[in-house]
């Protein structure tokens, strides 16, 4: 037995909470490291105690440096970062400290996607064609898929559908994955077009005993990244679930696997074969889902396992029941190709049920910059049936005051709500086959509720704020004047509200709205518009507006009554379209560009977003340089309407 008493976790954000959680409930001490960027995240405060590393995440000797600074016993890698780096757990047990994981040898193995795969043929595991090269995949039919070697996420991820494709994106995901994981190394294989994403939770111990806790389907993807998830897989029958879960437990004990890890198929949804992706050697940002439906804290499972405590259930023991989803937040724009976006979090009213679960990193008033991965939160509903399940997380993500930037929320619901997904039709190509839309889409009459809710609070607002004769009602007056007028943008488009007060207290609109403010106070309104009557929480920051309706949370810039006609846009001017670091720039002043060509390539959140040329022209300027930190809308370079200019 080894005993351990303090935990130091080896990550930030919502991975570190969800960990401190489990240690706390078991007793134990944690230390959270953070660095700078960091220092106001709630799971800092969190910890029995934090400390602040010079350098990075990455940084596997400043991390065991703070572990003996804090006389920590153990160290627990989360996922991402160092979670899957062979040379930190190893250095990890080098300095006499208890590693939160499966051996070094273990991960090292697993970590190779090309050794991996040797494994997996060895236990019988069906493997899809792979190599490392061009040349060693040249016998394979396009499409190909290239994924980073050492890590996962999505991040180093390239489909590629013909040879003229293949040395750029080989270089983009080279870049990616060293950004993600310090690791440029790729592999490349066949992709499977509509398949399913369907991966198995194991748990082993240190006396050779390996049980699976059941399946999850992750098959809703963007940019091969996963954003919903749900266990159990619809698509599956008894004889499959058995197939791929005993395919799982032999994988494991091919390696004589402990600790929980996940091991990942590519199921075909027409031909009913399956094939070994990956196995990941640390825990899952989907964990929850399992967790909802098996009950087993999978966390707590990996602390006793390091303990050298034999598992205290069996396969036998494990019994799955109803269903459960995930959707994850994400800081991005899904109707911009879902760029990363920031901006201050001004509202979160989220609270956990029995059958809801939010697992999160931040909270409100804290600033979302492009430093790290863009997921916020994730959002977990149980149901006792899938649909059940499904609704669930679907009026939780209507009903949640939470944002102050673009996010996708809004995406997610829509994804929920479509026949396809609710008839079980989610093979990886969902997202591309279905389209649904980044926003939720409202009528007129909606759109004027919300902007007529947004004015109305903000006059008592006005009200609220006043200095002298407070006691005046807003509008009041002894003269025929006017309508109060306010002007707003909603989801790229104006929306004006003009409004009376009459006196009998209630107003007018100028659409002849009859509006009653019912209760006001200084986060939310209840308010009455023809008739109807709701419950309206509102946040504000700066002349932004968060106003929560029935489908979900609208954002609401305030626009003044009289534009401005400055402007700081050069004209011909490429901009960037999000915050983030320039790491390369493809071309130079005076250069001939066709349309499509590549520009500037600019890192933001640790994925690589290339800017292309939207016409034919000549660079005439460029104003940044490599290295250069960007603003949302800063000017890049200039382009000629076409060659001959």
């Amino acid at each position: 037995m080894k005993n351990i008493s303090k935990i130091l976790i080896a990550n930030r954000g919502e991975i570190a909470s969800r960990i401190i959680r489990s240690a706390h409930e078991s007793n134990l001490l944690t230390v959270a490291i953070y660095t700078d960027a960091d220092k106001n995240s709630p799971y800092v405060r969190e910890a029995s105690e934090s400390i602040r590393i010079e350098s990075s995440y990455l940084d596997s000797h400043s991390i065991i440096k703070a572990a003996k600074q804090t006389n920590a016993d153990a160290v627990h890698p989360g996922y991402g970062f160092l979670s899957e780096n062979h040379e930190f757990a190893n250095l990890v047990n080098k300095e006499k400290l208890i590693w939160i994981g499966p051996s070094p040898e273990a991960v090292r193995i697993m970590g190779d996607k090309i050794e991996a795969k040797k494994y997996a043929k060895k236990a019988g595991v069906p493997i899809l064609p792979s190599g490392k090269t061009e040349k060693s995949i040249k016998d394979i039919n396009y499409p190909l898929l290239i994924k980073a070697a050492a890590g996962g996420g999505g991040k180093g991820m390239r489909i590629v559908e013909n040879e003229l494709e293949l040395k750029k994106s080989i270089k983009l995901a080279k870049l990616e994955a060293k950004t993600a994981f310090g690791d440029d190394r790729i592999f490349i294989e066949r992709y499977v077009k509509s398949a399913r994403h369907i991966e198995v939770q194991i748990l082993g111990d240190q006396f050779g005993n390996i049980i699976h806790l059941g399946e999850r389907e992750c098959s809703i993807q963007r940019r091969h990244q996963k954003i919903i998830e749900e266990a159990p897989s619809l698509r599956l029958s008894k004889h499959l679930r058995e197939q791929l879960t005993d395919a799982a437990v032999a994988l494991a004990q091919q390696i004589n696997y402990e600790s929980a890890g996940t091991i990942e198929f590519l199921f075909d949804d027409q031909s009913n074969d399956f094939w070994f992706l990956e196995m990941n050697t640390r825990l899952q940002v989907e964990h929850p889902v399992t967790e909802m439906v098996t009950g087993i804290d999978i966390v707590s499972e990996q602390i006793k396992i390091a303990q050298g405590k034999e598992l205290s259930i069996n396969q036998d023991d494990i019994q799955t029941e109803g269903h459960s989803i995930e959707a994850r937040i994400y800081a991005e724009d899904p109707d911009n190709d879902f760029l990363p976006s920031t901006g201050k979090l001004i509202a979160d009213n989220h609270t956990n049920k029995d059958d809801i679960r939010w697992d999160t990193g931040v909270e409100e008033g804290i600033e979302i910059g492009t430093d790290f991965d863009p997921m916020l939160a994730k959002v977990i509903a149980y149901g006792s049936t899938r649909g059940q399940a499904i609704d669930k997380l679907c009026r939780e993500l209507q009903s949640v005051h939470f944002g102050g930037f673009t996010n996708n929320i809004e995406f997610l619901i829509n994804i929920l709500r479509d026949k396809n997904f609710i008839a079980g039709k989610t093979t990886t190509d969902f997202i591309e086959l279905n389209q649904p839309k980044g926003h939720i889409s409202l009528d007129e009459k909606e759109q004027l509720y919300i902007g007529i809710t947004a004015s109305l609070w903000l006059q008592g607002l006005n009200r609220y704020s006043a200095t002298v004769q407070k006691h005046i009602p807003s509008g009041w007056h002894n003269a025929r004047l006017p309508n109060q007028r306010t002007l707003f943008e909603m989801s790229g488009k104006e929306l004006e509200v003009q409004y009376k007060r009459q006196r009998d207290g209630s107003f007018k609109t100028s659409s002849d709205n009859k509006v009653i403010i019912h209760d006001w106070q200084t986060n939310s309104i209840d308010i009455e518009i023809d008739g109807l009557r709701h419950q309206s929480n509102i946040s504000m920051n700066n002349n932004m507006l968060l106003v929560q309706h029935p489908k979900g949370s609208k954002i609401l810039t305030i626009l003044p009554r009289f534009k401005s006609s400055d402007s700081k846009l050069v004209k011909g001017s490429l901009v960037s379209p999000m915050p983030g670091k320039v790491i390369e720039i493809k071309i130079k002043q005076g250069q001939a560009v066709l349309k499509g060509d590549e520009l500037v390539v600019i890192e933001a959140m640790k994925m690589n977003h290339t800017i292309s040329a939207d016409h034919d022209g000549v660079v005439k300027k460029i104003f940044i340089k490599v290295g250069n930190q960007l603003d949302l809308g800063e000017n890049l370079l200039t382009l000629s309407e076409n060659k001959s200019k």
